[in-house]
């Protein structure tokens, strides 16, 4: 065997060796382009452009942002990576360069009517994800961490138990009511969601709906449906009003309302909570349908979606989730006590899936 890969070695060209070390280190360096954006989004970078109108120079941005003029030369090293990656693009004129929003860098600053992502940033780029990734090996190898996420064996307690108190939890409702706002917007935009959520003819609880970003969206576009959000009663207490919508508190490992209709963006111990949701709705005939939105591996098309998705689903073993192929999803359909279901593609990494009992 190794006589074969010294014959492979030997056959490569010296091209071929020296693209293969740049491919190398672009993977080594790649979690720079992730910290590059999020000192953007932390510097307001993408809201001093915007602010400017759409187009603004090195001296602007630090105007702008309070950036100190000695570190213009950093800052221009810093839009470089930003703009070769996409988030911005970049117009040389005779004077100085000149800094534009893409379609990336738009969901920064909420523009066009848009959910404002940067939340989202600021939680998934954080010194405690980044610690708990470090730790893989640890996390793999050794005994004493084979029941704990990767995320415990670091900070020595699970992300919820960070997140039910304090600044760490706002950060992160924020994120995820962000996540979910941007989301349902898009969602029940699509002609599809006519038949989803449109079908709907009473009412729909959100599980886990947080501080009711998804069910607001449902309740604007069909004012005709019922929304609740059930949620912890710490996250509930932080919920601003919504119209149409109503907040009960409690945990969904021990009741979910009775409902019509469930939306399920949570699947930490998903047997069990889908049996309960099985509980909470009616029969088929009378309309009872659980809707899943997330992640079913394979279902995306091109390599950044399907890069996305594997990135995604390494992110979640911090806090022992997983992203899961249809084959898994059905598994667990019927072990929970469902009959059917139906998944609808969608141009994110979400589908949505419909679950029958």
């Amino acid at each position: 065997m190794a006589g074969l890969n010294e014959q492979d070695e030997l056959a490569m060209s010296t091209d071929e060796l020296l693209q293969a070390q740049v491919e190398l280190y672009h993977h080594c360096f790649a979690f720079v382009k992730s910290l590059a954006l999020k000192d953007a989004t932390d510097l307001r970078i993408p809201n001093a452009i915007h602010r400017r109108g759409g187009a603004a120079t090195l001296s602007d941005l630090a105007a702008e942002t309070g950036i100190h003029p000695t570190k213009l030369s950093s800052l221009r090293r810093l839009m470089r990576v930003l703009t070769t990656s996409g988030v911005f693009s970049v117009v040389d004129d005779a004077a100085s360069a000149v800094y534009k929003l893409t379609r990336v860098s738009r969901l920064l600053v909420g523009a066009g009517g848009h959910a404002n992502l940067s939340p989202v940033v600021g939680a998934f780029i954080s010194p405690s994800f980044v610690a708990a990734l470090f730790s893989m090996r640890e996390g793999f190898t050794d005994e004493r961490a084979a029941a704990m996420s990767l995320y415990e064996v670091v900070h020595g307690r699970t992300i919820w138990e960070t997140t039910a108190a304090g600044r760490s939890g706002e950060i992160f409702n924020a994120a995820m009511a962000a996540d979910s706002r941007f989301t349902m917007d898009n969602l029940v935009r699509e002609e599809c969601s006519g038949s989803i959520f449109g079908a709907v003819k009473g009412s729909l609880v959100d599980v886990g709906g947080i501080h009711g970003a998804a069910a607001s969206a449902i309740a604007r576009a069909f004012p005709h449906i019922k929304c609740t959000v059930l949620d912890l009663p710490h996250v509930v207490a932080g919920a601003p009003a919504h119209d149409n919508v109503i907040f009960v508190a409690g945990d969904m490992f021990d009741y979910i309302p009775p409902a019509e209709v469930v939306l399920l963006k949570n699947d930490e111990d998903c047997v069990k909570i889908l049996r309960r949701c099985k509980e909470a709705i009616p029969a088929r005939d009378a309309g009872g349908k659980v809707i899943i939105i997330d992640t079913v591996v394979g279902w995306s098309q091109g390599i950044v979606y399907k890069e996305t998705e594997g990135l995604l689903d390494a992110f979640m073993m911090c806090v022992d989730g997983i992203e899961r192929e249809e084959l898994e999803w059905r598994k667990i359909f019927l072990e929970a006590g469902f009959t059917d279901y139906k998944i609808t593609a969608t141009m994110g990494i979400r589908p949505t899936i419909e679950l029958y009992p």
